[in-house]
């Protein structure tokens, strides 16, 4: 007898069973299919996961099901990001090696991404620290290094001195490590370097061709890359330092320079450290600034400060005007050429730094429309176009047209025997260190020999392993002080060298990972050129946009090394992007601090909610809505919500709740309501079951209208679910499946005792079948039950998708007008007979409303049917 609760914990283990004997969801086994490739940024294995995974993962696994049943070979795997300093930090503190620490860490996660029912790929898992992986990554360092993409130099760095390592501009967070949250300080070190600046050009055109990615992330590193056309000019010195005639200054802002009040170089500027050696002031100065880090976001937050070294500048222009030469701990000596010249009426920067040391500031561009005599400048830069002012020969001239005079003059006004100016192009955009003194991640695959220099490890003795033998009883690498693992024997010359005891960074780990993928079992090469040119690009990647320039630019950068370097023709890795919002939840804080959810019991009254311990009843403070984290304890632990309601419930409510890519805020009352139409689909399908004629029935010739009718409902719902699939609108397409219920039940509920007759009971089979292939994507288990519980054929993860008959689904459509708080903010199409859910659904998910409502959340929602549309927040 069929039972009236659908009972999650026996049927939910048993169809992931069913699934892992089929082989469902393993890649290739259908090479004469086209391929879709659906990858979710794979994780770090940090011991548990959280929701933000159950709805990442959700995501892709909706994507990667709905492909699969359209007629896709699918690739969907799954992975672990092992290395990393926060396995080091627990060796430390536990006592145990990090592989311990990790792959324990990797057998609790993986335990809880299987309970979830994802249709991954587990025959291609990968994990970053296994020798199999880093080996071929060893391969990719030296194969880049033959063609000329690996360069090793002295660079000024990052040194993060709690971690006691280095760490890449994109790492520093505010001046602080992005892990430690120590502030940074600048060192002299010798490493090894990706020259991802030969690529700036390449990298910036591509954007363009990224159509399915966030216009937010393309923007992102398209400024983060920072083209700039600009002139180099040169200043003579009034008095020669040593053999210094000049300095030498790069500008995007030429037109400014009868504004110029000062030049600034960098303080470790040949000229500042020449001038160091005689002004032990100036020497201590220089070692300030070496405590400031090198990223962009460390120099423009530090306050702006200079010495004066006494130098003088000659202005290009007139060989009387003469400006003061300062350190500047502003001026990055790897942008440019270390130096710049300060026009603190049109630049916020200078502007601060000329009001520090009383250097004055003259206008020289006025915004149209303004008369120049009203001009006053004190602590606001004026910025944007306009005319030229008290510039001389440039008066009048449009910026653009003072940009190219003084290129012009430049260009041709020679200076100690060369042109005095030349156009150039430049970039913010620097090369990748990617040395790291830690022992937990890839070794880098050189030997240092005192005749020989560096040299490449064999490729016949790679993988170069880590020692498992090490000891982190004190700060720094312990592969620096191992006693016999880095000593070794030169392979050209054979004499004693030693291996290089630095790490890459863990972001090269990441940066191909995508490609391993799709060969992870081979043990000649990162993968075949034969499995690459199949599968990639990747057709949908998801991921959080917090990885818009570190991750993105890096596996971008590294598609076109490996190009370069014979591995493939790939250059773009990931022709769609999706990045997608946080899990939030409300936080609670008590007398002693911080709550968690689990300890505490809402109740609702005339006043509103308020929150209680459990323990004692006392009351608590409820506070913001904020992204779940532990250090507020407003987690929810997602083995607790399976546990309490199934994989299912879990998976609907985030895919549900709002637009993927917005926050989804948790709250219990959604769970259950989650969980309620679970039980709803099981009943449903049931009571369609006893009116659906047999499965395999043949369509009779003709349809009644009440047939047509059901039909028609359900061939609408196809349509219009597969469209907002098509657009990973999941929570409109969850409406539209929940409205397409309705319609359902509400068919079910006009059927006589008499019941009903062929044709309506072929479109009750037919209404049945689609309701659970639409809803298998998002809610797996209870899909394949209800469609074993119908009696059809085999398994619904491996049943095609429904097509929409387009007869069927013609219907007349309006257009309704959308308003926030009464401000006209978008317009839909929608189906006249469109429920206020459905509507609701398509609404919220328009950009403009969801920028109108600036992240708040809808205290009411109007619908005036066939007219217009109100939202209220």
């Amino acid at each position: 007898m069929r039972p009236d609760r659908y009972n999650f914990a026996v049927a939910e283990p048993r169809w992931r069973k069913a699934w892992d004997e089929a082989r469902t969801f393993e890649a290739g086994k259908h090479p004469e299919k086209p391929k879709y490739y659906v990858l979710e940024m794979f994780p770090y294995p940090s011991g548990r996961i959280h929701m933000g995974h159950v709805r990442n993962y959700s995501m892709g696994d909706v994507i990667a099901r709905f492909m699969r049943a359209r007629g896709f070979d699918v690739l969907h795997p799954m992975g672990w990001d092992a290395f990393g300093l926060p396995a080091e930090n627990a060796a430390m503190a536990g006592k145990r090696h990090p592989a311990e620490w990790t792959y324990a860490n990797i057998a609790t996660m993986k335990a809880q991404l299987k309970s979830l029912g994802l249709s991954l790929d587990w025959t291609r898992e990968i994990a970053t620290c296994d020798p199999q992986y880093y080996g071929r990554q060893q391969q990719l360092f030296l194969d880049f290094l033959k063609a000329g993409i690996v360069d090793r130099k002295q660079s000024k760095v990052n040194w993060d001195p709690v971690d006691n390592t280095v760490l890449a501009n994109e790492q520093v967070i505010d001046g602080r490590g992005w892990r430690s949250g120590a502030l940074v300080e600048q060192r002299e070190l010798t490493q090894w370097f990706f020259k991802i600046t030969d690529y700036a050009e390449e990298l910036l055109s591509g954007l363009d061709t990224l159509e399915r990615w966030p216009e937010k992330v393309r923007l992102m590193q398209h400024n983060w890359i920072g083209r700039s056309e600009g002139l180099l000019l040169r200043f003579a010195l009034a008095a020669p330092l040593g053999e210094a005639r000049e300095v030498e200054v790069f500008t995007t802002r030429p037109d400014t320079l009868f504004g110029a009040k000062f030049v600034a170089i960098a303080a470790d500027h040949p000229l500042a450290r020449a001038a160091a050696e005689k002004d032990e002031r100036l020497s201590a100065f220089i070692e300030e600034c070496r405590h400031i880090g090198t990223s962009v976001a460390a120099i423009e937050t530090a306050e702006k400060k200079g010495y004066d070294t006494g130098l003088r500048a000659i202005h290009p222009f007139d060989p009387n005007w003469t400006l003061p030469v300062y350190v500047a701990n502003f001026v990055l000596m790897d942008y440019g050429t270390g130096a710049i010249f300060g026009c603190p009426a049109h630049d916020q920067r200078d502007l601060d730094f000329s009001n520090a040391y009383g250097l004055g500031a003259t206008p020289v561009v006025c915004p149209e429309g303004t008369d120049p005599a009203e001009i006053k400048i004190s602590d606001t830069a004026i910025d944007g176009d306009g005319r030229l002012i008290n510039s001389r020969f440039l008066d009048g001239k449009t910026v653009a047209e003072a940009k190219e005079e003084v290129a012009r003059r430049l260009e041709t006004t020679a200076l100690f025997g060369s042109a005095q100016g030349q156009r150039k192009v430049n970039y913010k955009l620097r090369d990748w260190g990617v040395s790291r003194q830690r022992y937990w991640g890839c070794p880098i695959p050189i030997i240092h020999c005192d005749a020989c220099g560096a040299v490449p490890v064999p490729t016949q003795d790679l993988p170069v392993r880590l020692p498992e033998d090490v000891s982190f009883d004190q700060p720094g690498n312990p592969l620096d002080r191992h006693p016999s693992w880095k000593h070794v024997a030169c392979p050209q010359c054979g004499k004693p060298a030693r291996r290089e005891t630095d790490t890459m960074d863990t972001f090269v780990d990441s940066s191909w990972y995508f490609a391993r993928f799709t060969d992870p079992h081979n043990q000649e090469a990162p993968a075949s050129k034969e499995a690459t040119a199949r599968w990639l690009p990747v057709d949908q990647y998801i991921g959080g946009i917090e990885h818009a320039i570190l991750h993105l630019l890096y596996s971008r950068f590294f598609a076109r090394a490996m190009r370069d370097s014979g591995h493939g023709a790939l250059a773009e890795p990931f022709a769609g992007l999706f990045t997608q919002g946080m899990v939030v939840h409300e936080t609670y804080k008590g007398p002693d601090g911080w709550v968690s959810p689990a300890d505490i019991r809402i109740e609702a009254g005339p006043d509103g909610r308020r929150a209680f311990l459990i323990e004692d009843s006392s009351e608590i403070v409820i506070g913001p809505i904020e992204k779940m984290s532990k250090s507020k304890k407003n987690t929810v632990d997602p083995d607790d919500i399976i546990e309490s309601y199934g994989a299912d419930t879990a998976r609907l409510f985030v895919l549900s709740d709002s637009p993927p890519d917005r926050d989804v805020i948790w709250s219990d009352e959604g769970a259950q309501g989650a969980w309620r139409f679970v039980q709803r689909l099981w009943r449903l399908t049931g009571e369609l079951g006893r009116v659906a004629a047999p499965a395999g029935t043949v369509a009779p010739a003709q349809f009644s209208p009440e047939a047509t009718a059901l039909r028609q409902a359900t061939h609408r719902a196809i349509a219009q679910v597969t469209e907002n699939v098509e657009r990973l609108r999941f929570n409109s397409a969850i409406a539209r499946i929940r409205e397409f219920a309705n319609e359902l039940t509400a068919a079910l509920d006009a059927v006589t005792e008499a019941g009903v007759g062929p044709d309506a009971a072929w479109a009750y089979r037919e209404a049945a079948e689609a309701l659970i292939r639409l809803v298998a994507p998002m809610t797996p288990h209870v899909a394949e039950e209800c469609w074993a519980d119908l009696g059809a054929a085999g398994l619904v993860a491996e049943a095609a998708w429904p097509q929409a008959d387009p007869i069927l689904v013609a219907k007349e459509m309006i257009s309704l007008p959308v308003q926030v708080n009464g401000k006209r903010r978008a317009e839909i199409l929608v189906a006249r007979d469109a429920g206020e859910e459905a509507v609701r659904a398509e609404a919220l998910a328009q950009e403009a409303v969801q920028r109108a409502l600036e992240g708040r959340s809808v205290k009411k929602f109007i619908l005036v049917p066939g007219r217009i549309v109100n939202v209220v927040v």
